[in-house]
């Protein structure tokens, strides 16, 4: 049974940084495709970030381009989202996912399995 379990959030002050976990068992996921998602009260959920089954590839939502970053460690089988600058239209409960797709798909249908979600909150 694949498990994604994610961790980090928190409140944090406008501008401030957190750094989202998501920890990975129960699968083989070096060829998997991993993505950050999330969504907030009232919206759909949204594309973030995904980074390719090498780590050596990345791809962002424009609204967080140059802001957060997504890494991953294999050895940890651990994805990674580093956010800086965070701002107040960025809280949402902030979504792992992963994908057997070897692109780095934006849709959340074309990712097969989710975590729970950690909430992140910015104060202006």
């Amino acid at each position: 049974q694949v498990q994604l379990v994610e961790s980090g959030g928190g409140l944090v002050q406008a501008g401030g940084s957190l750094r989202l976990s998501c920890a990975a068992s129960g699968g083989s996921f070096g060829s998997s495709a991993m993505g950050w998602f999330r969504q907030a009260p009232g919206k759909e959920r949204e594309f973030v970030a995904a980074v390719s089954w090498s780590g050596g590839n990345t791809y962002y939502a424009d609204s967080v381009k140059g802001r957060f970053a997504i890494s991953r460690d294999h050895g940890k089988n651990t994805v990674y989202l580093q956010m800086n600058s965070l701002k107040p239209e960025d809280p949402a409960v902030y979504y792992c996912a992963a994908t057997n797709i070897v692109t780095m798909p934006t849709m959340p249908s074309r990712y097969n399995y989710w975590g729970r979600g950690t909430q992140v909150t910015v104060s202006s």
